[in-house]
């Protein structure tokens, strides 16, 4: 299936994939695909970087649960803070210091609902879950960050491109350039 391409709908239907890995973890402390994360951090970073990354630009989201308390109230809070915000104000202006400016609901879209799509695949190995990332939106985003791989690695944001194979399922591919292994499974 699909993503939606508006973007409150996306964002809608990308969270509440995380949201259902969330819901299915049992798990907490069991390693992630990040090195030094554990599936609890995978939440964490998620519910922790975006609100910063608003207040930046002048919007504050409703403060809800701790992570490390409960991850899956935290998510459930998040995630629907983050649709009220896109839903209701997603055609204002929103002006980042270092992102430039973009309508609210499109810098929610690439800059967030994109990385939470991202770690849906960390949080679904940490917990022995099947990922269900749509390869259509995993393509679009490959192709979207080829381009521009000196730059987002440079930010400190990915690690090195971990080699795949060309004809590699797109997920796979998407995973190996954002510095995954695709083939990383928690220790025995």
């Amino acid at each position: 299936m699909a993503l939606p391409e508006n973007p409150a709908a996306r964002h809608e239907a990308v969270a509440g994939g995380f949201g259902r890995l969330v819901a299915g973890a049992r798990d907490w402390s069991a390693p992630a695909p990040v090195p030094g994360w554990t599936a609890r951090d995978v939440v964490g970073h998620l519910v922790d970087w975006f609100p910063a990354f608003l207040s930046s630009g002048g919007i504050t989201l409703p403060a809800g649960p701790a992570v490390a308390g409960d991850p899956v109230a935290a998510w459930e809070h998040h995630a629907g803070a983050v649709q009220d915000l896109v839903e209701a104000r997603g055609e204002e202006s929103f002006t980042h210091p270092f992102a430039g400016t973009h309508r609210l609901a499109d810098a929610v879209d690439r800059f967030y609902t994109a990385d939470v799509f991202m770690h849906s695949w960390d949080l679904a190995r940490a917990t022995g879950q099947a990922p269900g990332l749509d390869e259509d939106f995993a393509a679009a985003m490959l192709e979207g960050m080829q381009p521009i791989e000196e730059m987002l690695r440079s930010s400190g944001q990915y690690g090195a491109a971990v080699p795949v194979a060309a004809d590699a399922p797109v997920v796979d591919r998407l995973m190996g350039f954002v510095g995954r292994d695709p083939s990383w499974a928690p220790p025995a």
